[in-house]
């Protein structure tokens, strides 16, 4: 390593502006004279010097975080520049040190050998003071840039690992939800005197704002929801996990679609009363942006009578024994939008043989590949399809088509369906 006469204690002096703090630098060379003349000189200029002539050795000063820059002489006769840079671009990647190769070559493919070996800069022998020095302070700005940039990263990483615990966390939560909400769930099968009901539930995300669900009134009538709250997550399953709660047999005095006669015996209001007390009970005490579509129906077990109410929900589908298929229904407004709304029922009979199905708008909304929805022609096809398949086991053969339709069972939409099974007395 050589320097200019300029370098010599007791030649005119260089002013050059200090640009950076003080520095740790390395410096390897295996000339002692030439090493002791830069460290004296680093030591002047107000920085640390770490002196060897031992590129091993000197990997294992380049451990140390504080060093910032590597003075390294070409020509060593253990290892040269190169093979050190390489060496510690291999071995020391915990920091990172700017290194500057000093050499008296100044062949391309030479500089191209030092780069490519991971050398920074290059400084041509006899070296400049004012040069290294300038270089210096170029190679301190970057590595104090890469140091600020591993530093954030470093937050960042702490950051995401945070945020990394508090989604497991919500995760777990949601979880829980989830299997609360299916708690909700009635036995996706069950059989009354003269019928069957038979549900399927599948929500888009952890939780989702579908129900279905079914209750006693009395030993000739049952009780059958389907309802859809708007929005997605967990504000929608909760309005939908009250609703199913307000329309649930456990508690049967507490079911708003239900009265107790003079007698004492439990009736089933109108399904349009019913609708209108769940507007009122929206908009008065749940007092949300939200809305929900319901379609609600009583069944008489003894003569195959259902009254329905079709609150902004899809129109349902009665299957004849035969197979053919009928949407009936006139639609309503959906439940929580306005005050006072009118609400509307009418009547299906249903034969033995017959069968009702009661579903969201999950399954004619789903969409194919191509952004085609299946619509209620396509759910149609489906029923008709499979006539000959029965309660659950028809619910999910539905779901297989819907996947096959879509090409994903990641359904964008809570998928939700009632069927219910006219058998007669």
């Amino acid at each position: 390593m050589t320097f200019a006469p300029t370098s010599l204690a007791g030649q005119q002096a260089v002013s050059i502006d200090v640009t950076t703090d003080a520095l740790t630098v390395l410096v390897l060379d295996d000339s002692p004279a030439q090493r002791n003349l830069v460290c004296a000189l680093l030591r002047k200029w107000g920085h640390t010097a770490i002196s060897t002539g031992d590129p091993r050795e000197a990997l294992e000063h380049a451990r140390n975080p504080d060093v910032s820059l590597i003075l390294c002489d070409w020509m060593m006769p253990e290892m040269t520049g190169p093979e050190f840079c390489r060496r510690l671009r291999a071995d020391v990647t915990s920091s990172y040190a700017y290194v500057l190769l000093l050499t008296s070559r100044n062949e391309r493919n030479a500089l191209a050998e030092g780069l490519e070996a991971g050398a920074d800069d290059f400084l041509q022998k006899p070296v400049s003071p004012p040069e290294l020095r300038a270089r210096m302070n170029a190679g301190a700005r970057i590595v104090a840039m890469q140091r600020e940039l591993r530093s954030k990263n470093g937050i960042l990483s702490d950051a995401l690992d945070e945020l990394q615990t508090l989604y497991g966390a919500i995760d777990r939560d949601l979880d829980e939800a989830r299997r609360l909400q299916l708690a909700l769930l009635q036995d996706q099968r069950r059989s009354f005197d003269g019928a069957d009901v038979s549900l399927l539930l599948e929500a888009s995300g952890h939780v989702g704002g579908d129900m279905v669900g079914y209750f006693t009134v009395s030993d000739d009538t049952v009780g059958l929801f389907s309802l859809d709250v708007s929005g997605h997550g967990v504000a929608s399953a909760m309005i939908a996990a009250r609703i199913a709660g307000m329309l649930s047999e456990a508690s049967p005095d507490q079911n708003i679609a239900m009265i107790r006669g003079m007698d004492g015996t439990l009736v089933d209001l109108p399904p349009e009363v019913a609708a209108g007390r769940l507007n009122d009970l929206m908009l008065k005490e749940v007092q949300t942006d939200r809305y929900f579509t319901i379609a609600l129906a009583f069944l008489n077990l003894d003569t195959g009578l259902v009254r329905l109410v079709q609150a902004g929900h899809p129109h349902p589908m009665v299957q004849r024994a035969d197979g053919t298929v009928e949407m009936v229904g006139d639609g309503d407004m959906p439940v929580g939008l306005l005050p006072d709304i009118p609400f509307h029922s009418f009547e299906v009979q249903l034969n033995p043989g017959d069968r009702l199905l009661l579903y969201s708008d999950g399954l004619t909304e789903c969409p194919r590949p191509d952004g085609d929805m299946l619509e209620e022609e396509g759910l149609i096809d489906m029923m008709t399809q499979n006539q000959s398949t029965g309660g659950t086991d028809f619910l999910e053969t539905l779901r297989h088509d819907l996947v096959a339709f879509a090409g994903s069972d990641d359904f964008p939409d809570d998928v939700s369906a009632l069927l219910l099974e006219f058998n007669g007395r």
